[in-house]
């Protein structure tokens, strides 16, 4: 018996760039980074506008319960889901987030109840009106595009009717400072993939997607996905790309489909000397040197386990508009295998893409997803 398929249908970001999807997409294509000086810690970071944040929150929850500053970041990503999409009583709320409210920590002598990740998770549940338990998926920077694989997995087992993913981390000062301890934030811009990459520029988001196991022409079907841990060190991927590279092979298996037949792929791009060597390997092993790639990094800095989920949704955008955004930041190919970065925006064909996300303690993780006749010019 074969399992259901699953469907993104609907799908919303909070970004420096924008708080929608639509506002942020508008950016990228002018190709305007959302990163800015930090002065304090002596790098760029993309740090979303408090004065706007806290203007659409009142505005859309007149009223509410006082939240943390990322739970605000997370109603108000999940808030046109909601709208668009019903909440029934086998309706699944997947929480995915690093750090969640890491801040909370600061002045506090005893663990506040704030910084449990299960806290926000229930206030979610609990205001959207969902009737059973939220996951919470916290697996390192893998974290976005692993609750995109849960929710895939737990819709194809009947338990669900549909689910809700959302994702949030915030630029604190517990994330830059250990960041910093490993010498592994840029003093600039960061440079994905290049031969002058030197380290990452943090960032904050919040990104949202509706799934559920009923096509319409405008969804985007999940093909495969797979999810490897190489084991190779806590803070350092496999030098030869062992466990991102078996996860692509599973997306592929899965999806029936050849590595010619991409059209796109998401890396996961840090500008880290040793992740984005490791995935130019993986990608070479996967036969996939040829696929158009980029990073996002450029645009939203790393944003920890947002930036699987987020990095996703603007590849369902590309593949909407049919349009590659150039990697921001990207000067050359400065790694050892062959990798078709995007230098400039350009106006292809985009059907299917593959998003890959890497992360802390070896863990990988990749998805592949199909642009469906809606969007077909």
């Amino acid at each position: 018996m074969s399992l259901p398929k699953t469907y993104i249908h609907s799908y919303n970001c909070i970004t420096p760039l924008g708080f929608d999807i639509e506002n942020t997409w508008n950016k990228l294509i002018q190709n305007r980074s959302g990163l800015t000086e930090n002065s304090s810690y002596d790098t760029a970071t993309g740090i979303i506008d408090n004065e706007v944040l806290e203007t659409n929150f009142r505005n859309n929850f007149p009223g509410k319960t006082p939240l943390t500053r990322l739970e605000k970041m997370i109603f108000l990503a999940l808030l046109p889901l909601t709208k668009k999409h019903s909440v029934t009583k086998k309706s699944l709320l997947i929480l995915s987030t690093t750090k969640g409210n890491i801040s909370a920590l600061q002045n506090h002598h005893t663990l506040p109840e704030e910084v449990f990740l299960h806290t926000s998770a229930k206030k979610i549940a609990q205001h959207f009106g969902f009737g059973t338990t939220p996951i919470v998926v916290s697996n390192a920077c893998v974290s976005g595009v692993m609750a995109v694989i849960v929710a895939k997995r737990l819709l194809q087992s009947g338990t669900y009717d549909n689910a809700f993913v959302i994702a949030a981390d915030e630029v604190t000062s517990f994330v830059l400072s250990g960041f910093q301890s490993f010498q592994a934030l840029s003093k600039n811009l960061c440079k994905p993939f290049s031969s002058a990459r030197d380290g990452i520029n943090i960032g904050e988001a919040a990104a949202a997607v509706y799934i559920d196991t009923q096509a319409t022409p405008e969804s985007f079907e999940i093909l495969g996905e797979g999810s490897v841990n190489d084991a190779n060190h806590i803070s350092g991927p496999s030098r030869t790309g062992e466990g991102l590279f078996e996860s692509i092979l599973r997306c592929i298996k899965e999806a029936g489909i050849r590595p010619d037949d991409i059209d796109y792929i998401s890396a996961h791009g840090t500008a880290t000397l040793y992740n984005d060597e490791m995935e130019s390997i993986a990608f070479h092993r996967a036969g996939l040197q040829q696929v158009p790639v980029n990073s996002l990094k450029g645009y939203f800095g790393h944003t920890l386990g947002t930036s699987g989920l987020l990095e996703l949704i603007v590849g369902l955008e590309s593949a909407r508009n049919n349009t590659l955004i150039a990697s921001m930041g990207s000067e050359d190919v400065g790694v050892s295998q062959a990798v078709n970065l995007i230098f400039e925006n350009k106006k292809q064909n985009v059907n299917i893409v593959l998003k890959t996300a890497s992360g802390f303690g070896g863990s990988n993780a990749a998805v592949l997803i199909k642009k469906l006749s809606g969007y077909e010019n």
